[in-house]
C-alpha cells in the first residue's frame, strides 16, 4: 500500500518507523532483528534511509593525489526489498540527489519497483562532498519529484518506452528552517515547490518543542500546502547528545529538557523516554494521527512509549 493510502485511512493513531541500513561490511541480521520487534506492533511503515557515496583524497608515496570513493552504509534497496518481501511490511526507500545522478536515480527506481517498493522519501541530500563529475544531477529534491512523475508518465531519460512506474512521493519538512535556507518563508516556499512538483505527504526533521511543530503546520497552510504533514521525533538517550543533535541537525532543545539531562545524566533514558511520551500524547490529543519514529536502530525505547500511549 503507499503511504498516503495508509495516511487517508488512518482512523486512530499509528506510527511509522526510520531505520539505518547495516555498515558495510556487517550483517543483515541486525535488521531483521529490529524488524522482528517492530512487526506485532503492525507499523504503517518503514523508511529507509540513504546515504551518498564520500569522496576522500589521500596523497600515496608518489606524491600523486589518490580519490577513493567510500559508502558507509550502502544496501538501501535490498533493505527495502527484505522488509517489503520477507516481512510484508510496506518500505520508503529515501532517494537523494546529491552524489547521484539522474542515470543512477532512475536505475534505482526501476530496481525498487522490481522489489515490489511503492514509496520514496525524495531528499537533495547534505553530502556537500560528492563528485560532480558524475553526470547530470538532479540539485534539489523537486527535481527529483519531477523524474519521478515523469517515469510515472513512461518518460524515462533515453526515451526508450517503459512500463510507467507508479511511487508514492513524500518530502522533508522543517520545523525550524533547513540549515541552508535563508529564512523561513523562503523555506516554506523551497517546500511548497516540492508539493507542487509531485509530493503528497510530508514528515518533518525530528524536534523536541510541539510548538514548533504546530506553528510550522499553521504557515505551511497558509502558504497553501494542504498534503498531510507527519511529525518525526527522536527519543533521546544520553546527555552528550544534547550538543551533538543540535550541531549535527540544526534544531535546538528545549531549556526544560536539556537542564533535566544535565541534571540527572544518569537517567537519560528515562527523561527522554518521558519528553518524547509527552510530544507523543499532546500530538496525538490535538489530531496527529500518524507520528513517525527515527529509530537510529535503537528500538526498545520507543516501543516502550508506543505500548504506554
Amino acid at each position: 500500500m503507499k503511504v498516503i493510502d495508509h495516511i487517508n485511512r488512518t482512523k486512530s493513531p499509528t506510527f511509522s518507523y526510520e531505520l539505518l541500513p547495516p555498515l558495510k561490511g556487517a550483517s543483515i541480521q541486525q535488521i531483521f532483528d529490529i524488524i522482528t520487534l517492530i512487526k506485532p506492533y503492525n507499523p504503517a511503515w518503514i523508511n529507509v534511509t540513504s546515504h551518498a557515496s564520500s569522496l576522500e583524497y589521500t596523497e600515496n608515496a608518489h606524491g600523486q593525489i589518490i580519490k577513493k570513493i567510500r559508502k558507509k552504509r550502502p544496501g538501501t534497496m535490498s533493505v527495502c526489498g527484505v522488509i517489503q518481501n520477507k516481512f510484508g511490511i510496506d518500505a520508503v526507500a529515501h532517494v537523494l540527489c546529491k552524489g547521484f545522478s539522474k542515470e543512477e536515480t532512475e536505475n534505482a527506481l526501476i530496481e525498487l519497483n522490481y522489489l515490489g517498493v511503492e514509496n520514496i522519501l525524495a531528499l537533495c541530500g547534505d553530502n556537500l562532498n560528492y563528485d560532480k563529475a558524475l553526470g547530470s544531477m538532479n540539485n534539489y529534491a523537486n527535481e527529483l519529484a519531477i523524474q519521478v512523475k515523469n517515469m510515472q508518465s513512461g518518460k524515462f531519460l533515453d526515451d526508450t518506452s517503459y512500463t510507467p512506474l507508479d511511487f508514492c512521493v513524500g518530502v522533508a519538512g522543517y520545523p525550524e528552517k533547513h540549515f541552508a535556507a535563508p529564512s523561513m518563508d523562503i523555506d516554506i516556499k523551497y517546500l511548497k515547490q516540492k508539493i507542487d512538483a509531485g509530493g503528497e505527504y510530508i514528515i518533518t526533521q525530528m524536534f523536541f518543542d510541539n510548538k514548533k511543530y504546530f506553528d510550522f503546520v499553521a504557515k505551511c497552510r497558509q502558504n497553501g500546502i494542504t498534503v498531510p504533514i507527519i511529525p518525526g521525533l527522536k527519543v533521546l538517550k544520553n546527555v552528550k547528545q544534547i550538543e551533538g543533535i543540535p550541531k549535527l541537525f540544526y534544531i535546538d532543545l528545549p531549556h526544560d529538557l536539556v537542564k533535566a539531562l544535565q541534571d540527572a545524566p544518569e537517567h537519560a533514558v528515562s527523561i527522554g523516554k518521558e519528553w518524547t511520551k509527552m510530544q507523543v500524547k499532546e500530538l496525538i490529543a490535538n489530531g496527529m494521527n500518524n507520528i513517525h519514529f527515527f529509530l537510529m536502530n535503537d528500538v526498545k525505547t520507543v516501543l516502550e512509549i508506543v505500548d504506554e500511549v
